[in-house]
């Protein structure tokens, strides 16, 4: 029986990456949004936008606008970055299996008997971080 609980913490795409790409979408389609309107329009808990934006922001994709007309705006170039470059400003744990962060110590591999599936792993994650390098969010949000 797989625990859902190990798999949802061993994912390589968490929410946070998925709602920081709906935000960067709700923003192509605007040029200020407030959190309420990305958050209706993208289904996006409101809590999690703001701490999603206050990211984004710091990271240099969106700019924040502060009064009564304030809210988000896209960064100009922002539609150049690549989906793994998202997915880091947000979320810097990308990996697709817990054995594979550096704080985790997997007794299954070791020098003298490396483990398969962590190997198996590795060159899957390397695989899929090459795609996310290679897909532009322009193409994603047009």
């Amino acid at each position: 029986m797989i625990n859902c609980t190990r798999v949802v913490n061993c994912m390589l795409i968490r929410k946070e990456c998925d709602y920081a790409i709906r935000i960067l979408r709700a923003l192509t389609k605007t040029t200020i949004a407030s959190v309420t309107a990305i958050s209706e329009q993208e289904h996006i808990p409101i809590p999690f936008a703001y701490k999603i934006c206050k990211k984004m922001v710091k990271a240099g994709f969106i700019s924040s606008h502060r009064g009564t007309d304030g809210g988000y705006e896209l960064n100009q170039g922002t539609l150049e970055l690549s989906l793994l470059d998202v997915c880091k400003a947000v979320d810097t744990d990308l990996m697709i299996a817990e054995c594979m962060e550096p704080t985790n110590l997997c007794s299954m591999n070791t020098c003298e008997r490396p483990c398969k599936v962590h190997n198996e792993f590795c060159r899957l994650q390397k695989i899929v971080l090459n795609e996310m390098s290679a897909t532009k969010l322009a193409l994603l949000l047009s």
